[in-house]
């Protein structure tokens, strides 16, 4: 079956995330921009694919921003300063990118003649809630300017909702598991990285609901969004997550699989410290598996096994202090502004 869309632009390309779906969009026959600031470089991304073109670009620059659109019919809007511990650093930074630079990406990729928008929210919008089973339609209660200014561009993009500029929104769980930009700042991979490479993991607080998603789910679900129908989405917010579960159930999820993937580490220790992180919620994903079909087939055991044979086959070296798996460090060390 032929793609609905040629050509698509993938902004924040060279994360973690847009690592593995690049090439994945690539095998099923999509020409591929990425346009990425390249704080981590672009070397893990199949360059020597002739459908691929990266450009070093910052979505802040509207005017090369336009340039690369050229042609597009779809974006996948991925670049962000992403996770919430990066408010930690200059906070023009995250608000320049996460939020002035937004509208006017929308606005040029319509006027670039695009038919698709899919924007990348989080489920960390919802802040903290006890509510049982948090939908898309709980209010936004964020706790850092990270999730503030997620939820508020959602609003912004739809603004531009049109026939012929179809406009949808995820807010993705905790994405976890191997990428080729690896991140090891996510809380899957964290405990798992300490497991492995310290014996021990250290759980903060422990109580703290989260919902997680496979980075393979992840790309089935920006695969699919390019491939449904425009009234299944048009001006919709979907939920993607698949399994909520506590830090300390996580922990011990990543424990028990490592012990079995790498009995020659013994019995690993789980230590619990508290925690002023007090996000805490329970995502339900039932709209979007009805509206689109979309369910998550891959575990945090899967995302926890994957982590393993990347580090049993030498694919993350140097683990516990190179900062090109951890956003915030990479950032204080480039000075980035």
């Amino acid at each position: 079956m032929a793609n609905r869309f040629k050509k698509v632009l993938v902004t924040g390309g060279a994360g973690y995330v847009g690592s593995l779906l690049i090439p994945q969009l690539l095998d099923q026959g999509y020409e591929v921009i990425s346009y990425d600031i390249q704080f981590f470089g672009d070397d893990f991304l199949p360059k020597n694919d002739p459908k691929l073109t990266s450009v070093k670009g910052d979505i802040r620059d509207t005017a090369a921003l336009s340039e690369a659109l050229k042609g597009c019919d779809a974006v996948i809007n991925l670049a962000c300063i992403s996770n919430d511990a990066s408010f930690e650093l200059n906070e023009s930074l995250s608000e320049t990118i996460n939020f002035d630079a937004f509208e006017p990406m929308v606005i040029a990729a319509k006027a670039a003649g695009v038919k698709r928008f899919v924007y990348a929210s989080s489920s960390s919008v919802y802040g903290v809630s006890d509510a049982p089973d948090v939908k898309e339609d709980h209010p936004l209660l964020p706790l850092t300017l990270y999730n503030k200014f997620k939820g508020m561009c959602e609003p912004l993009l739809f603004q531009h909702q049109s026939p012929d500029f179809v406009c949808v929104t995820i807010r993705p769980a905790t994405v976890c598991g191997y990428g080729p930009r690896q991140r090891l700042d996510l809380s899957v991979n964290i405990l798992t990285n300490h497991a492995i490479n310290n014996g021990k993991i250290t759980v903060f607080g422990g109580d703290q609901l989260r919902p997680n998603l496979h980075i393979q789910d992840m790309c089935n679900l920006y695969k699919l969004l390019l491939e449904v129908e425009d009234e299944k989405i048009a001006g919709e917010t979907f939920n993607a997550g698949y399994q909520n579960q506590s830090i300390m159930d996580i922990a011990k999820i990543v424990k028990k699989v490592v012990e079995q993937e790498m009995p020659e580490l013994g019995d690993i220790e789980l230590v619990t410290t508290p925690s002023d992180d007090n996000r805490s919620y329970h995502i339900n994903s039932d709209k979007i598996a009805d509206k689109i079909g979309f369910r998550p087939a891959h575990s945090i055991e899967d995302a926890v096994r994957d982590l393993v044979i990347a580090f049993k086959a030498d694919k993350l070296p140097e683990p516990m202090t190179d900062d090109f798996y951890y956003n915030v460090k990479r950032l204080k060390t480039i000075n980035a502004s």
